[in-house]
């Protein structure tokens, strides 16, 4: 059983910039898959990035290549989403979520990228403006 917290939203002017924190318990001694998702009104639920809490593996959508970063403290059980250079697209309810225990780190980009099953968070609201 996982359970996730995010926090980190706001409100930013396009090409301001956010980081995003996921606070996870209940999962301390597995390794296992994690990742950020989101959705606009109206848009698909879309993958955004993902990590390995074993290390060795990450993922990022095309579109947010080289402006997020994601990174994890499994000292804290914490993984985070740094947004730079944000765009009003980017304008979503940003999700974290974590995937069933994996001791191969290279499935977490196709666990991200067909919807990310498993455990959710509350979701935390960005918006970008103009």
């Amino acid at each position: 059983q996982v359970q996730l917290v995010e926090s980190g939203g706001g409100s930013v002017q396009a090409g301001g910039s956010l980081r995003l924190s996921c606070a996870a318990s209940g999962s301390t001694f597995r390794r296992y898959c994690m990742g950020w998702f989101r959705q606009a009104p109206g848009k698909e639920r879309e993958g955004v990035a993902a990590i390995y809490t074993g290390g060795g593996s990450t993922y990022y959508h095309d579109s947010v290549k080289g402006r997020f970063t994601i990174s994890q403290d499994n000292a804290k059980n914490t993984m985070y989403l740094q947004m730079n250079s944000l765009k009003p697209e980017d304008t979503a309810m940003y999700y974290c979520a974590a995937g069933p225990s994996t001791t191969i780190g290279t499935v977490c980009p196709g666990w991200v990228r067909s919807g990310g099953i498993g455990y959710w968070g509350q979701g935390t609201q960005v918006t970008v403006s103009s």
